[in-house]
């Protein structure tokens, strides 16, 4: 069973997004890439700043903490994704237990039909 978190705004184009909770693969695997792609230009921006960062450590902890920078974005990538959207004037209206993403929508719009207009999966 996956957990999403359910975020909404309204106004005159009322959207509503599902945000998974947990480990992000992709974003542990092709970090700036898929920070890139999620639209999360701020996180992009810190993340580049630490990259450079590191770039200037001796040889054997370059890479360690390289790796562990993208470990932590895998950890917290659905927290910077969540916080985006805030800064967007999302607010977090509920969670969403389901199997997929598909019966998450299912479930919100049979759960809350008001944030049905707007729901992007």
């Amino acid at each position: 069973m996956r957990v999403f978190t359910v975020h909404a705004r309204g106004g005159e184009r009322p959207r509503t997004r599902l945000v998974r909770e947990g480990f992000s693969f992709w974003a542990f695997l092709f970090g700036p890439l898929w920070l890139l792609w999620r639209g999360l230009w701020l996180a992009l921006l810190g993340y580049l700043l630490l990259v450079f960062a590191i770039a200037f450590l001796p040889d054997p902890w370059e890479g360690w903490v390289g790796f562990a920078l993208q470990v932590m974005l895998g950890l917290h990538a659905r927290d910077l994704e969540r916080w985006t959207l805030r800064r967007r004037g999302f607010s977090a209206e509920g969670v969403v237990a389901a199997p997929d993403e598909e019966m998450a929508v299912f479930r919100l719009v049979r759960a809350r039909p008001e944030l049905a207009r707007g729901v992007m999966a």
